[in-house]
């Protein structure tokens, strides 16, 4: 039933968008355009990343890039939310930038042998591994840097689901990839919260490993509202404090019930806390 649903607050659909992300388009990236590309040495059929550049964007300029990782799919929530878990459906990027000032890069999730994006997870079942991912980010990121004018002191990791997951999972997976970011919004799952995935490296002591590697850099870790103790924002909230771990934490709810990026496409007290957070992180150098 759509609408308001007991205290889990209300369903995006009762909230019209006030954003529209643009639809992809063949070429080159151009300002206000939304592309497919590939980096050098992958096959471009098979692997893909979605690169947006601003309204705003010049050749001579020096950007702060958002970087994103996509929820699992294909996935459909009781509430009908659909995640596809494909590059292309990404939203939080647009939804914090409104499409200007900001470079916006959704990166894949490849299989074991790299020469594929995958939806569900990352590398093949059983092993999922990781690495080919891991390998494809820390080429793309640099990579994209440098050819689009992004400033590499100002990258922010974002993902939903799966992607929020992966802002530890992929984004911490070693000292060289952690070195990448300045700062991460991690929007519905956090890595060792919940430890009943499959795949390996889902336990709570891998995962603190890699939450060593944060360094104290800051985090908004926002959630839905939800009904399910283990997956709330009141468990990641106790799994940090219990880690130890010092860094600059921001826990906000979207305020809506849904397990949807799209709710940064509409007007909200936590989407303007989200952008003003980002701005914060990404201050242009003196």
């Amino acid at each position: 039933m759509r609408g308001f649903s007991d205290d889990l607050g209300p369903d995006i659909s009762t909230v019209q968008p006030d954003l529209r992300i643009p639809e992809l388009s063949p070429g080159p990236p151009q300002p206000g355009k939304r592309v497919k590309q590939t980096i050098p040495g992958y096959p471009a059929k098979e692997v893909h990343h979605t690169i947006y550049l601003p309204v705003d964007w010049t050749p001579q300029g020096n950007f702060p890039v958002l970087v994103e990782y996509a929820g699992n799919g294909p996935y459909q929530s009781n509430f009908g939310d659909i995640s596809t878990g494909l590059v292309e459906d990404s939203k939080l990027g647009f939804g914090i930038s409104q499409g200007k000032r900001f470079i916006w890069i959704c990166l894949p999730y490849l299989n074991a042998a790299g020469s594929k994006n995958v939806t569900r997870w990352w590398g093949d079942s059983p092993q999922y591994d990781v690495s080919p991912t891991v390998s494809y980010c820390k080429n793309a990121v640099p990579w994209l840097c440098k050819t689009y004018g992004g400033d590499p002191q100002r990258v922010i990791l974002c993902g939903f689901s799966r992607g929020a997951i992966a802002c530890n999972f992929v984004g911490l997976y070693d000292d060289q990839i952690a070195a990448l970011w300045c700062g991460f919004v991690v929007y519905s799952h956090y890595d060792g919260v919940f430890t009943g995935w499959r795949y390996p490296g889902a336990d709570r002591r891998a995962a603190l490993e890699r939450l060593n590697r944060l360094q104290g850099r800051p985090q908004f870790v926002c959630q839905e509202t939800t009904a399910n103790s283990k997956t709330s924002l009141t468990a990641t909230q106790n799994y940090l404090h219990s880690t130890s771990i010092s860094a600059p934490f921001i826990f906000a709810s979207t305020g809506f019930r849904n397990h949807n990026d799209a709710w940064v496409l509409r007007p909200s007290n936590a989407r303007q806390q989200l952008r003003e957070w980002v701005d914060t992180i990404c201050k242009p150098p003196k």
